[in-house]
């Protein structure tokens, strides 16, 4: 029995370990490591196209039943709107954010505090939206062409949650073994997604040079519904929203940076390789979709009779699956079905990778977040869970989450065109400027449209974003006395208060809150400290000093620095909160010098509830009961605990 209870044990410890083994780090210096496998750009392409090509699966579709005959000029912008605004915007993001937090880090470099954790919170809720969406609506898509394909059992085809959930189980457990597997998979399911379109693309432009009476026919069209060349850019601008779902893989382009491998000598914390070879990624996905975008349209709107588009048509929903059966049977029909249904759930390993590559990279730091929200497989099993949850809820329906799915994405893109002008501006780039301006007009048009027509979708981004920022904050409050110094660093003068002090005996500091930082003013407090905590005269007193520079910040490097002041020597720190740094540096003294330290406080006087919001807000509050508390988690030996005392009149 006890054999047995031992063995158990050790298996619960090794798959903790498996479990925790892969993590997403921030990169803090020279000898920082990322944890992610590196890959060639190209084979990075595959993985992000698995959602970035996979909406060739409909947008064809979407296209013509908005747009009609002016289906291939609306298309047209998208194409426009890719090569010149959106490759431009992202080679900036791509630099300005090397490590994959995408636009979302360039905006949060603009603003400081609260406000600009709480609006990276709403950034990441619409991200949240966007990639978890991307997910469930891709296995969803996958498993309506699954049950729609002829060859499928007739009792089978009602079991669409059922599927759709089986379907989002392999990807987790894809994720679960490991990112060269998903990479491996994509490029297979990319390549042969595009040779099938390529083939169904020639078939459709050789059949339209063979009958030169389609072309005329939809010239003819074109001229009849708009009437004029002004009347077609009009109608055009005014579908645009529903089209810019082409344009989806940019930000998840981005966001998987840190999978591209780059030179050998890259600096960590500026790759210069890394940023180069995404550009070559960006360009390369840009490229190829810009052509499927426009062959694609022109085939499926001239070939493809319009009735063909309505709810009960064949071509809806799987325009270019009806050309494949159309043109070469059933056999090759088949095998295009197969294709498209794997692409589409696989579109999801893209927006896993994202989510994975960027989520973590926010939350935990600013301690929203369990410290295994690191931690890759952890991850991977909450976004499958949740995703599992929205697809029970939606019933596996795609119409229901298109939605929210447009409103993340033109969120997302708004956002980062918004972050690229702003970063032009301050540069004092006047032509990128009014540009980039432009290009952020243009998508806050188009998602303030989309809101407009689809006011379902802003709902369950808002859902997404209240469940992020609750989360967070019980999170917050539940780690706040934690030790949240990921180091110390102690300048030479500093270092050498402390080893006077330590030499001559016991270590005593008395902490302190800087006012007008004169001689006086040390002096006054160290004799009330003496007398009331009866500290002997020939001991050596050091004061500490905590300045909180960000209280929003939940980790940071807590730096040490040596000052004198008169007779009076003083160790400054700045820190995001007072007692976790106080705290942490004197379990950094007991284990550098082998001394217990003893630190000296003074009563606080005031409303307690008011103190603790203080203290999580801002920081510092009733300083000594805190401090104790944190290192009482800290250390539970109280024979190894350093000592607090508080005195005071």
């Amino acid at each position: 029995m006890a054999e047995s209870t031992v063995s158990k044990q050790h298996a619960g410890r090794r798959f903790t370990r498996w479990l925790l083994e892969e993590r997403i780090e921030e990169v803090q210096g020279p000898e920082a490591r990322e944890g992610e496998e590196k890959h060639a750009w190209w084979q990075v392409v595959c993985l992000t196209g698995v959602d970035y090509f996979s909406t060739l699966g409909y947008i064809p579709g979407i296209a013509v039943a908005a747009a009609g005959a002016l289906s291939p000029i609306a298309t047209l912008l998208i194409v426009g709107l890719t090569l010149f605004g959106m490759l431009p915007m992202y080679r900036v993001v791509a630099a300005e954010s090397p490590h994959g937090q995408g636009s979302i880090a360039m905006l949060e470099r603009l603003l400081s505090f609260w406000k600009g954790k709480l609006f990276v919170l709403s950034l990441l809720g619409f991200v949240a939206t966007s990639w978890v969406i991307t997910i469930t609506v891709s296995a969803s898509d996958a498993t309506a062409h699954v049950v729609e394909n002829p060859f499928w059992p007739e009792a089978l085809r009602d079991q669409r949650v059922l599927i759709t959930l089986v379907l989002l189980a392999v990807l987790g457990g894809i994720f679960l073994k490991g990112f060269r597997e998903a990479i491996g998979i994509a490029v297979a399911v990319v390549g042969a997604y595009l040779l099938v379109n390529i083939v169904v693309v020639a078939a459709g432009f050789y059949e339209i040079a063979t009958q030169p009476q389609v072309l005329a026919d939809w010239q003819s069209a074109l001229f009849r519904e708009h009437g004029s060349t002004l009347g077609m850019i009009g109608v055009a601008l005014l579908v645009f929203p529903r089209l810019a779902l082409g344009l989806s893989g940019f930000e998840t382009g981005v966001s998987m940076m840190p999978l591209v491998r780059g030179d050998a000598d890259d600096d960590p914390a500026r790759p210069e390789g890394r940023v180069r070879n995404t550009r070559k990624m960006l360009m390369a996905a840009a490229l190829i979709m810009c052509f499927y975008l426009l062959t694609t349209s022109i085939v499926t709107t001239l070939l493809i009779p319009q009735s063909e588009f309505g709810p009960d048509g064949e071509a809806q929903g799987r325009a270019l699956a009806y050309l494949a059966h159309e043109q070469f049977g059933n056999v090759f029909g088949t095998i295009y079905d197969i294709s498209t249904i794997t692409i589409l759930w696989f579109a999801g390993a893209s927006a896993m990778a994202g989510l994975l590559n960027v989520v973590p990279r926010y939350l935990p730091r600013y301690g929203m977040s369990p410290e295994w929200g690191r931690a890759v497989r952890p991850l991977v099993l909450v976004y499958t869970a949740i995703s599992m949850i929205v697809t029970v809820i939606f019933a596996a329906d795609v119409g229901s989450q298109a939605g929210a799915y447009a409103t993340g994405v033109l969120a997302m893109m708004t956002s980062a065109a918004f972050a690229v002008a702003l970063t032009a501006w301050r540069g004092g780039r006047t032509l990128g400027t009014v540009f980039f301006g432009v290009i952020t007009a243009v998508f806050v048009y188009a998602l303030a449209s989309n809101v407009y027509q689809r006011p379902d979708g802003i709902t369950i981004a808002l859902f997404f974003i209240g469940a992020i920022i609750a989360i967070s904050l019980v999170s917050r409050i539940q780690r706040s006395t934690e030790l949240r110094q990921e180091r110390i660093d102690v300048d030479e003068k500093a270092r050498g208060f402390i080893e006077e002090a330590a030499k001559s005996g016991e270590i005593h500091l008395v902490a302190h809150r800087r006012r007008t930082g004169t001689e006086e003013e040390y002096a006054r407090k160290e004799r009330e400290q003496r007398e009331d905590n009866h500290i002997p005269r020939e001991e050596q007193i050091l004061f500490l000093e905590i300045q909180v520079e960000d209280a929003s910040e939940f980790l940071d490097v807590l730096e040490v620095r040596g000052v004198e002041v008169g007779e009076h020597r003083v160790l400054r720190c700045v820190s995001s909160v007072v007692p976790n740094a106080i705290a942490a540096f004197l379990l950094h003294l007991r284990d550098t010098t082998g001394k217990t330290p003893h630190c000296y406080f003074g009563w606080t006087e005031g409303n307690p509830i008011v103190y603790l919001i203080r203290y999580i807000l801002f920081g510092e509050g009733d300083t000594a009961p805190v401090t104790h508390e944190v290192l009482r988690e800290a250390e539970p030996n109280p024979e190894r605990r350093p000592a607090i005392h508080v005195g005071g009149r």
